[in-house]
């Protein structure tokens, strides 16, 4: 039982996803840092005249109010965290397309074939290998 764990636990998949975890989290550190110390004072500033835009609230009664400030400043950050995952994910999509075009067209019928063929699988015509 215990090597089929180490097994589990040390397959690439598994160790990949800890990675990912561990580099999104510092990555989302950093972009709150980001957003806590250099964007919300200059939206506050913009937006009240306050020092920062978690500041901004709406007081109700004596001891009640809506800090709305810190709401909008958790929709920043998750904005941008997914904007930068978003150009990352695209980045990486981008560049595993033109690892996984391996494959060259077939002059007859347009199927697609491995570079080093030297017939197509679809029509049998043959093919000068790469």
């Amino acid at each position: 039982m215990l090597k089929e764990f180490k097994e589990f636990a040390f397959k690439g998949s598994v160790v990949d996803l800890a990675v990912g975890v561990i580099i999104g989290a510092a990555f989302n550190a950093v972009v709150k840092a980001f957003v806590d110390n250099l964007i919300n004072p200059l939206l506050g500033l913009l937006g009240g005249g306050k020092a920062s835009l978690e500041a901004l609230a709406l007081k109700i009664t004596p001891g009640v109010s809506l800090t709305y400030g810190q709401f909008l400043s958790a929709i920043l950050n998750f904005l941008l965290v997914a904007f930068a995952l978003f150009i990352l994910v695209k980045a990486v999509s981008k560049f595993r397309r033109q690892e996984e075009s391996a494959d060259r067209e077939c002059p007859y019928c347009l199927t697609a074939v491995p570079k080093k063929a030297t017939r197509c699988p679809a029509c049998t015509s043959e093919l000068i290998a790469e």
